[in-house]
């Protein structure tokens, strides 16, 4: 049996980007993560033992999120790697993440990236 968990609209300030602007005043960032796993066992036995805990999943979302990268391929590809470590149960996982307001010299609300494993 295969569930999918949707963590939405998780809200970051980090230090990712290129530029020595974006490295020092940091941006705005959101991400949001779906994970399909077998959930053939904690449907059986509703233990939270045997679950994919979103809340683990956040801190290790967040935990990524904290160093300080250039790319948001680097910053997903960390994210996907943890996730998988820790949660054997999980068969595929899409992170993308947001950059708010990036600095383009227009008005753009946000540059993404999306990874898949």
């Amino acid at each position: 049996m295969t569930g999918i968990i949707e963590i939405e609209n998780m809200e970051f300030f980090a230090y990712h980007g290129c530029f020595e602007a974006e490295q020092t005043v940091g941006n705005k960032f959101t991400v949001y993560a779906c994970l399909h796993y077998d959930c053939a066992r904690p449907a059986e036995t509703d233990c939270i033992a045997d679950a994919l805990s979103y809340q683990t999943a956040y801190e290790i979302i967040a935990r990524e999120m904290m160093v300080p990268s250039h790319l948001l391929e680097h910053v997903g590809k960390r994210m996907l790697d943890a996730l998988y470590a820790a949660f054997p149960q999980l068969r595929y996982a899409r992170i993308k993440i947001s950059k708010m307001n990036p600095p383009l010299g227009g008005k753009i609300g946000c540059t993404s990236v999306t990874l898949e494993k």
